[in-house]
């Protein structure tokens, strides 16, 4: 819970600072003198609870969400104090920015209704000093926070995509090179073999030594050739850059959001490393999209130790279903990884389904 706590801390940060307010939404409670104010003060702390589970726990975040609305309620409904939905109102919508729509509409119909609702109850009791001037903040809360938060995640995919960009023009470059060693080199070692095989048979001076030079010639120029054959094979190879960006466009048509760590310094990994982690990232995200009913994947990518790589695959689906028992997708993975001499696991844990593989540094050579 706390690690939960201080890693989503750096996310939804300014979800926790509206919690300064609750001090002066429950300050006519203190101290408590009656059975009502401890039942408030019991129910602030019920809510301050399930606002932070909301925020730290993955796995309690629908619970933590759906309590901390219904609470909010409560205090608006009997207590007439909708202040308290401000809360929700921004956090709650904040976190649904990363989420499918939908999700958020649910949301505003719920709190939107227990605003109208306040209203009329307001108006009922009080309807000449009702001050609607003071409910413009709440009234734009959710729409406000939500799109703050989609421009934040807006601006956060265009940056990864330039990037992603940047490294596919940087990519071109290199394969624009690969046809020049191609078209040049190739055939310049492919003549020196001609050309050596016609002297060995034309030459006559000193014919016993002749032939095993033009022999280590030929050799030595179809090493070459075939190294150069080698080296564009390798530069045409699919990179992480490239797999990122398909795999993106993939989630996001299953309405899967993406997030990335590391994926900078992953894009610099050898090359023998990323044409090695691309089919794993392919297969993965193919396996989240078809079977976990999942809304968020997180990929990562690590350098545990110096001498080792490290892809990650998170999302918060149902893992029991992606990690099915006989999954062609699945073992496919786990023997390519091995046969690489790397290490391969999928497991369930709290918040969906964890892929990961580790190819060792002696991969870089293979």
């Amino acid at each position: 819970m706390i690690k939960g706590l201080r890693s989503n801390l750096k996310t939804y940060w300014y979800s926790y600072i509206w919690l300064i307010f609750l001090i002066e939404d429950i300050s006519d409670k203190f101290p408590p003198k009656t059975s009502s104010d401890w039942f408030w003060v019991g129910m602030t702390f019920l809510f301050l609870i399930a606002f932070v589970i909301t925020s730290a726990s993955p796995k309690y975040q629908i619970a933590g969400m759906i309590t901390e609305t219904l609470i909010g309620m409560i205090f608006t409904f009997f207590d007439n104090n909708f202040w308290i939905m401000i809360f929700p109102g921004w956090q709650i919508s904040s976190i649904l920015a990363y989420a499918p729509k939908r999700y958020f509409r649910l949301f505003a119909t719920v709190y939107y209704a227990t605003f109208i609702g306040e209203m009329i109850n307001l108006k009922i009791l009080n309807p000449v000093n009702l001050g609607l001037w003071l409910f413009v903040f709440p009234l734009f809360s959710p729409i406000f926070a939500y799109s703050l938060s989609r421009s934040i995640k807006h601006m956060q995919d265009l940056a990864h995509t330039n990037q992603r960009l940047q490294s596919v023009i940087t990519r071109g470059e290199r394969e624009r090179i690969a046809r020049d060693l191609h078209d040049t080199l190739g055939q310049s070692f492919s003549m020196i073999t001609v050309k050596s095989q016609l002297a060995k048979k034309l030459l006559e001076k000193q014919p016993e030594k002749v032939p095993a030079e033009l022999d280590d010639i030929i050799d030595t120029s179809r090493q070459n050739l075939q190294l150069v054959r080698n080296i564009v094979n390798n530069l045409r190879q699919e990179m992480i850059d490239e797999s990122m960006i398909k795999q993106e466009k993939n989630l996001q048509e299953a309405q899967i959001n993406l997030q990335t760590e590391s994926e900078q310094d992953a894009n610099k990994w050898p090359t023998a490393i990323q044409i090695k982690v691309t089919p794993i990232l392919r297969e993965a995200v193919t396996n989240v999209i078809r079977h976990s009913r999942a809304t968020l994947v997180l990929i990562s990518f690590s350098r545990p130790d110096n001498d080792s790589y490290q892809v990650t695959i998170q999302d918060n689906g149902h893992g029991i279903n992606y990690s099915r028992e006989g999954s062609h997708g699945v073992l496919g993975m786990q023997e390519r990884v091995q046969a690489d001499g790397g290490q391969f696991n999928i497991q369930s844990n709290k918040i969906g389904t964890l892929v990961s593989a580790r190819w060792s540094k002696e991969t870089e050579i293979k």
